[in-house]
């Protein structure tokens, strides 16, 4: 009798077990009721952020928006206005400044020393504003005029910075220079009349690993017509 009873007792605890083991056991239905909700939740929610995606871009990014060109991956022919002349050249979009003008222009006056944008000596005008080229892509350029050390002197004469250069020996190992020059001549034409105070703060950016800083002051400053040292 007691026998019976254990028996019958197992088999019942079996078969209220059993239902419980068909909802998590997954070698029996392939997948389990949980993780098909799961599933269904994630491919809903993934389905809902990229329409949202799609539609944020289809509003940010309408086709056919005047005045927007796109450009590369690979080489594209644009036109670069340098030294007041249209340069068309082929280039890559990643393409910086620095190497159009060296490489596709053969305009080798300007320097990458640094191409990181530290050093400042591959400084051009942008506009009439001094920038670095290293750091700037030759696509932004576009629609801009681009002034180079090639550009400073007129009718084969040095400009009078860069005659003052020479005679106060401003210049060594010559890396540094033609930046030197264009961020003073930049100085120059925006402040005729600068201090030492003026010309320290314009070449702040500009790294001469010579140490001719005090040659280039008194340079800058002799152009200028000014001795000022405030």
């Amino acid at each position: 009798m007691s026998a019976d009873k254990t028996q019958h007792s197992n088999t019942a605890s079996q078969e209220i077990d059993e239902p419980r083991n068909n909802q998590s056991d997954p070698g029996r239905n392939g997948i389990t009721r949980r993780g098909f909700l799961k599933g269904a939740g994630i491919t809903a929610a993934g389905t809902a952020l990229l329409e949202g995606v799609q539609a944020f871009g289809r509003e940010t990014s309408p086709a056919g928006t005047p005045g927007v060109t796109e450009i590369g991956p690979g080489p594209a022919s644009v036109t670069l206005n340098v030294n007041g002349k249209e340069h068309g050249v082929e280039i890559e979009p990643r393409t910086t400044l620095a190497e159009a003008l060296r490489i596709q222009m053969g305009m080798t006056g300007t320097k990458i020393v640094c191409d990181r944008g530290t050093c400042s000596a591959c400084t051009v005008w942008l506009d009439k504003v001094p920038i670095n080229s290293c750091t700037t892509l030759a696509v932004d350029a576009i629609g801009h005029q681009v002034t180079t050390i090639e550009g400073l002197s007129a009718d084969g004469s040095l400009h009078p910075l860069q005659v003052a250069f020479v005679k106060h020996d401003a210049l060594q190992c010559g890396f540094c220079t033609p930046g030197m020059v264009m961020s003073c001549a930049a100085l120059l034409n925006s402040n005729p009349h600068p201090t030492e105070k003026d010309v320290r703060h314009a070449i702040a950016g500009n790294l001469c690993r010579c140490g001719t800083y005090p040659r280039i002051f008194t340079a800058t400053l002799e152009v200028a017509g000014t001795n000022h040292k405030a």
